[in-house]
């Protein structure tokens, strides 16, 4: 059976997995044509620097559930044989799932592929000057939305990648990214702690 793709983002706290939260988790699985998208409370305030970024507040995420119930709802969206694509998933997105696991006592299925959409423009969009989600959507001239919501991104994403990467199988994409593609990311202990995400960059 084909591995089916679901495109996913997170908005945080700030940048450190290892000490800020996350606040948002969203996902599209366009083989089901179906999305995901839920506020989580993070159980610590919000920066106002940071929901200068994402506009979520204190008072809209209070009487959300915990990162544990959602965690439990998404792994159930992600049923199957699935490869999770986000935008700088690998220095960002994926450790703060994991981490926030980590805390809240939840299992990760081992089988999860993940495919990081920044490394493949890296890879084989050398031409380009920047290779932020933004950037991208400019330059494949998708429809400008509401940047830094973790929804409207992963819309965004799935667009971007699917201009990038025509009619690849995810199978064909995750063997021209190298077989760590193959891999479930790296274990929480081997995650950097200072992910390389510039805020500004997307």
């Amino acid at each position: 059976m084909a591995i089916r793709p679901i495109f996913f983002d997170t908005e945080t706290t700030g940048t450190n997995p290892k000490g800020d939260r996350i606040v948002e988790l969203a996902a599209y699985d366009p083989v089901r044509a179906v999305s995901f998208e839920q506020l989580i409370n993070p159980g610590i305030p919000i920066p106002p620097e940071t929901i200068a970024v994402h506009q979520i507040t204190d008072e809209m995420v209070k009487d959300a559930k915990d990162f544990a119930a959602v965690a439990k709802d998404f792994i159930a969206f992600c049923d199957g044989d699935i490869a999770l694509i986000a935008h700088n998933a690998d220095s960002f997105d994926v450790p703060f799932v994991q981490h926030e696991c980590k805390r809240n006592g939840v299992e990760l299925p081992a089988h999860w592929l993940y495919i990081d959409s920044l490394k493949w423009s890296r890879k084989y969009r050398k031409d380009l000057p920047r290779h932020s989600l933004q950037f991208l959507r400019q330059t494949y001239g998708i429809q400008a939305n509401q940047a830094h919501r973790a929804l409207n991104d992963v819309m965004v994403l799935y667009e971007v990648f699917t201009a990038m990467t025509d009619d690849l199988s995810i199978e064909e994409i995750a063997r021209l990214l190298g077989k760590t593609a193959l891999l479930p990311a790296a274990p929480v202990e081997q995650i950097p702690t200072t992910p390389e995400r510039v805020l500004q960059l997307f």
